[in-house]
């Protein structure tokens, strides 16, 4: 099971750093991702790392990838996603999700396990 944690109200230019908690299973083996979904849109990959810790950014926000940071820690079975600073463009539900594959995919139908998401706000 996943959960992502974190999301709340945020305003823009500030600091904003999802989590993705695992529970019933080893999160070592597993490649992860974040995925976005925007108000009326379909949910889009924003990031991934690997079982191997390699990382990879998508998206097609202008500026996205120099804003966007994600990493594991093992030891605690969760994933991380950084975005500073938030824009008003990253409001919406974001979603990890994990695989057995080691490579790391932007669409959603490569990925195995989905939590629940946690809704994102970016206003002042």
């Amino acid at each position: 099971q996943l959960q992502a944690s974190g999301g709340g109200l945020v305003q823009p230019g500030g600091s904003l750093r999802l989590s993705c908690t695992v529970s019933g299973f080893t999160l070592a083996g597993y490649s992860v991702g974040w995925f976005h979904q925007a108000p009326g849109k379909e949910r889009e990959g924003v990031s991934c790392i690997t079982s191997g810790g390699a990382r990879a950014v998508y998206g097609n926000s202008e500026g996205v990838r120099d804003r966007v940071t994600i990493s594991r820690d093992n030891a605690k079975n969760t994933i991380y996603l950084q975005i500073d600073p938030p824009k008003s463009e990253d409001t919406g539900v974001y979603y990890c999700a994990a695989t057995g594959r080691r490579a790391c995919y932007p669409s959603v139908d490569r990925y195995d396990y989905w939590g629940l998401g946690t809704l994102v706000t970016v206003s002042s």
